[in-house]
């Protein structure tokens, strides 16, 4: 079933890395893009030694059934954090994202700083670009190594299939941003992360269940059952928050 490691992680993925390819941008903008990719390609080379050492060791020692259980329920917290956050927004309880705000402002940042654009290595540049890029790829990460060693009885299968999604996202974030050299504004990243939340939550609904012994009808054509549930209640929610950011915006 590598459709449920590829889709999620290739979703996912592109939710991170289009944050972290906005500092990368205003690094190589206002810095230099040596400093700028030498951080972002040291941070992908760690990101690549933890999803090796953690995944071999998960594919290794590991039951598939407890993996499913530890896991599900991690990805349902994890979901639920991004569903949160999307909710607010449609609510308009939240501001919705703005990469292009964020770029002007971290731009802003390293100008008043006195670093623009200087050929020479800068360790500033470099680290700021290293920690961009290590935190949003641990994310990245975390989906790889989870909906691998899950999503399929071939643990190794599987994350093969989680990191294709992965790198499929980072070719085209990669692409966009060389092809522009701004932040992908365009890109509905708020639709992206609901789509993931919910995602997140219905696969990790229905290992954390298969985990615990539940059979589901029809196994995994129950997952657009789950997907419809979680569809349902988050309109509910929004509904029922709609109000609270009416009057929370100014007459």
């Amino acid at each position: 079933m590598a459709w449920s490691s590829i889709i999620p992680s290739f979703l996912a993925s592109m939710v991170e890395f289009v944050e972290a390819l906005t500092i990368v941008l205003v690094v190589g903008v206002t810095i230099n893009w040596k400093s700028s990719l030498l951080g972002a390609g040291a941070a992908a080379a760690a990101l690549a030694a933890l999803v090796v050492v953690f995944g071999s060791t998960l594919v290794r020692f590991i039951p598939i059934e407890v993996l499913r259980l530890v896991i599900g329920v991690i990805l349902v917290l994890f979901g639920m954090q991004w569903l949160k956050k999307s909710l607010l927004r449609y609510s308009g309880l939240k501001a919705l994202h703005d990469e292009a705000a964020i770029y002007e402002d971290e731009m802003l940042e390293l100008k008043e700083r006195g670093l623009i654009n200087s050929r020479e290595f800068n360790g500033f540049g470099f680290l700021t670009a290293f920690k961009s890029v290590l935190l949003e790829g641990l994310e990245v990460a975390f989906i790889v190594v989870t909906f691998g060693v899950t999503a399929s009885t071939d643990k190794v299968d599987g994350i093969y299939a989680a990191a294709i999604g992965a790198l499929l996202a980072l070719l085209v974030v990669v692409v966009l941003g060389v092809v522009v050299r701004r932040p992908l504004t365009r890109i509905p990243e708020n639709t992206l992360k609901f789509t993931v939340g919910i995602m997140l939550v219905t696969f990790g609904t229905f290992w954390a269940g298969e985990g615990l012994g539940i059979e589901w009808f029809f196994d995994d054509l129950f997952l657009p059952v789950l997907v419809t549930f979680y569809l349902a209640l988050s309109a509910i929610i929004v509904r029922w928050l709609r109000p609270y950011g009416k009057a929370r915006r100014p007459a």
